[in-house]
């Protein structure tokens, strides 16, 4: 009888890991496969069916490229005023919610329906609202009498016009994870604050900003690897080589244009763990200068 009951929990164990197998076969083969191919192709020169062993001149030829540099720049140029933009203003915005009476829940579906909605349609109403002519931009930078812009038609400019996108696409986001951490903060400690005597302003300065350390910790490194990864939105904004003059070309706008716009696919694998390889010094960095915990 024992037998029986053993063998029964033990043919309910293997029906389990039978429900897992097809989760697990997908990693396999849609991850980890991609990974190890990627890092062989790395080491050949490649263009699909025919491949030539290169050892590490695909890498040499990465990172002597002044195309791919240009897009490393552009990539942190982006990358860091977006943050610089988003964090700061998403965490006022987050405190101010908070202090509502009455609205935050419509507050925090208006904020968050641009992160929820698609990079391409927000990248083609982008593309609106930058418009020289017609766009709500010049629109209204007209109507306050400021110069206004053709924002996609010159570096710089294309430039902040992808930043503006890429802030407006993430700050949803970045109000929530904070909104969720403020209500974590015990009233306790601002009931202590008021009773030695301290303002709204001086709670939030004394109180708030070093309860969030975690959070801004979270955000920045979270924001760092997004922006090293960009890539759909500006090309978007700015086709295969990021126009113009590549002002918008991104890392992984390098690999894609090197692997399926010039199937040299050893030259883009190569890119890619280069990208790998920065992402991972930065998070490390970031990490170790915010002192956050792995």
């Amino acid at each position: 009888m024992m037998r029986s009951q053993t063998y029964r929990h033990k043919n309910s164990s293997l029906i389990w890991y039978l429900f897992l197998l097809p989760t697990f076969l997908g990693i396999l083969l849609f991850m980890v496969y991609p990974v190890f191919e990627s890092l062989r192709l790395s080491l050949y020169v490649s263009r699909g069916a025919i491949e030539t062993w290169a050892g590490i001149e695909n890498y040499k030829t990465v990172l002597s490229s002044n195309v791919f540099w240009k897009a490393v720049y552009n990539t942190f140029y982006m990358g860091f005023f977006q943050l610089l933009l988003t964090i700061p203003f998403g965490f006022i915005l987050a405190s101010l919610i908070t202090e509502l009476k009455w609205g935050k829940n419509l507050f925090k579906i208006l904020l968050f329906i641009p992160y929820i909605t698609s990079v391409v349609a927000a990248s083609m109403l982008f593309l609106f609202v930058l418009h020289p002519e017609f766009g709500l931009l010049n629109y209204f930078l007209s109507m306050l009498g400021l110069p206004t812009s053709v924002w996609l038609a010159e570096p710089s400019s294309a430039r902040w016009g992808a930043i503006l996108l890429g802030s407006w696409h993430w700050l949803g986001f970045v109000v929530i994870i904070f909104l969720a951490n403020l209500q974590a903060i015990s009233e306790e400690i601002y009931e202590a604050g008021a009773i030695d005597g301290a303002t709204g302003i001086q709670k939030w300065l004394y109180i708030t900003i070093p309860n969030m350390y975690g959070t801004f910790s979270f955000l920045i490194v979270i924001g760092w690897i997004s922006g090293l990864q960009r890539f759909t939105d500006v090309y978007l904004l700015g086709g295969l080589q990021g126009s113009p003059a590549r002002s918008l070309h991104t890392i992984v706008g390098f690999i894609y244009e090197r692997g399926f716009g010039g199937s040299e696919y050893g030259i883009a694998s190569a890119a890619a763990y280069v990208l790998f390889a920065i992402i991972l010094f930065f998070t490390v960095l970031n990490l170790k200068l915010t002192k956050m915990k792995i």
